[in-house]
């Protein structure tokens, strides 16, 4: 009887495990058509509106259209609207892994102070003129921010590789770093005179209007770098899911993965915040919804952090540019106005508990 039961249990279970794999290849697909869309449009809204079949044709075959068109598009929106997918692809992504990594759903490039940190960095440089780097003067506030970045990731993986160091002191570690830099950015916002102060709290409000060419190819860069050390780790990321030890008897290991991951994640969160300023919420929703939607397995997990991320920030873009016409809100406002709602609904609808 048994070995009548398991040919057929076999093929059954197949048939689910293939059903679910179409599903969520389905779901990719769905999102990034979505995505597709949502840059689409991004690029039509502005002073000047255009149709979608306008801004496709622009974007396909730009000397069929008449050269404003042209210049609009491809000069001033398309970077725009690329930085809005390559950041929050980004974010989305450094949020999936920290929160892998750590085992806590509240890790994220925001909660751990390392948008914070990038944010007084920047400060040093508007206000008081201080350059990290002095040889790099000339791009000073974007450097400055990826430096202070990077110097909270590694204080943070620092005190997680001590002795007794759990989690949850890592997370609140994190918290404390927030707090931190956000005073010494008080500090450095009361000392600052008129005009330092305004390029401050803009900058620390998160923009992409001053996106271009050159900064989507670095985040774009850094993006397509690092992903294929995630793909080629999927496995034992999913495994890490299942605590340490189960992990290490998979012949994971898991110290050295650990680390090379929180290395990469610094890079991934550190680039884009030096570029379009404090971005809150993407890095810790995008990893939840994608959660939702595909699960826990990395091969379809990350590409669905990455498209929701995108996909959230390039939403976000197109809200920034409808809510007030003739003007353009700092993103980091729309993202947290409403993200954060949009976060509780997610809580309170999802059936399934994902921790």
């Amino acid at each position: 009887m048994a070995s009548a039961v398991t040919p057929s249990s076999t093929v059954e279970a197949r048939q689910r495990y293939r059903a679910l794999t179409a599903r969520r290849l389905l779901l990719l697909v769905v999102l990034f058509s979505c995505l597709l869309l949502s840059v689409a449009v991004d690029m039509a809204l502005g002073p000047a509106r255009y149709s979608l079949n306008e801004v496709i044709a622009a974007v396909l075959s730009p000397s069929s259209v008449n050269g404003q068109l042209r210049v609009i598009i491809w000069e001033l929106r398309m970077p725009t609207a690329l930085m809005a997918v390559t950041v929050g692809a980004c974010l989305s992504l450094a949020g999936a892994e920290m929160q892998t990594i750590l085992a806590n759903p509240l890790a994220s490039p925001f909660t751990l102070g390392i948008s914070a940190a990038a944010g007084f960095g920047a400060a040093l440089g508007l206000v008081a003129g201080v350059a990290i780097l002095p040889a790099a003067i000339e791009y000073m506030v974007p450097i400055n921010a990826f430096l202070m970045a990077m110097t909270a990731s590694l204080f943070i993986y620092g005190v997680s590789t001590m002795r007794g160091v759990t989690v949850e002191t890592i997370v609140l570690l994190g918290i404390a770093l927030v707090f931190t830099f956000n005073a010494l950015l008080a500090l450095l916002q009361y000392l600052a005179t008129e005009q330092a102060l305004t390029a401050v709290v803009f900058w620390t409000m998160g923009s992409l209007t001053k996106a271009t060419w050159g900064k989507v190819a670095v985040t774009a860069i850094i993006l397509v770098a690092v992903v294929p050390f995630f793909a080629r780790n999927a496995w034992a990321l999913t495994a890490l899911r299942l605590g340490d030890d189960k992990a290490a008897s998979f012949g994971v290991n898991v110290r050295r993965l650990r680390l090379q991951t929180m290395m990469l994640v610094s890079v991934l969160a550190a680039i884009p915040v030096s570029f379009v300023g404090t971005i809150g919420f993407i890095g810790l929703v995008g990893p939840h919804i994608a959660r939702m939607l595909v699960g826990e397995d990395q091969r379809f997990f990350l590409p669905g952090a990455a498209v929701c991320g995108a996909l959230m920030l390039s939403a976000t873009s197109v809200v920034s540019k409808m809510l007030v016409p003739g003007a353009i809100l700092p993103i980091g406002i729309i993202t947290s106005l409403v993200g954060v709602p949009f976060f509780f609904s997610l809580i309170f609808t999802n059936r399934k508990k994902a921790w």
